[in-house]
């Protein structure tokens, strides 16, 4: 299992360009697709990374990891998603200089634009399926916001209310 995990984030590190929001869809696939988790289960993993610092990537990788086959598991799914970059990075790195200016490789750049958005967009609408649409849910994050613009609340702090609210809604209310 340990290493089906480090294939599979392996594979995700080195085909998914943009990064975090963007490596939800592949996860998902993948992961629920081989049913080692639930939609619910993963949704819940991605609002805990959400709230970690760090790399979204490394850190649902390592979650997913660790729910599947425990520290183990983390451990192999996050360096799967690591490494594969890591190495594509310094190969880039050492040859980028020579064609930076090429056109072919700016055009190129510019045409993965596009994708990455959808690449980030497409969890959105998935999630939304998942979990209907409420007003109370639409004013947190408004809340969320207009705390921090009008208020000059720190997003450090919203994260924490934020995570305090979630902890008391799942005491209160989940029983």
């Amino acid at each position: 299992m340990s290493w089906k995990l480090f294939y599979l984030f392996t594979k995700i590190g080195i085909f998914t360009i943009g990064g975090g929001y963007a490596v939800i869809p592949l996860i998902e696939k993948d992961i629920v697709g081989r049913k080692w988790l639930n939609q619910e289960d993963l949704y819940e993993l991605i609002a805990v990374t959400e709230s970690l610092p760090g790399v979204f990537a490394t850190n649902i990788a390592a979650l997913v990891g660790y729910r599947v086959h425990g520290l183990k598991g983390g451990i192999v799914a996050a360096l799967g998603t690591i490494i594969a970059p890591f190495c594509i990075i310094v190969l880039i790195a050492m040859f980028f200089y020579k064609f930076q200016e090429n056109i072919w490789v700016a055009k190129a750049f510019k045409a993965l634009r596009p994708a990455v958005v959808a690449l980030i967009v497409a969890p959105m609408f998935s999630v939304a399926k998942a979990y209907p649409f409420t007003w109370k849910i639409a004013m947190i994050p408004i809340v969320a916001l207009g705390l921090m613009i009008f208020l000059k609340v720190s997003p450090v702090w919203i994260v924490i209310m934020g995570c305090g609210g979630g902890v008391l809604y799942a005491l209160i209310f989940r029983r």
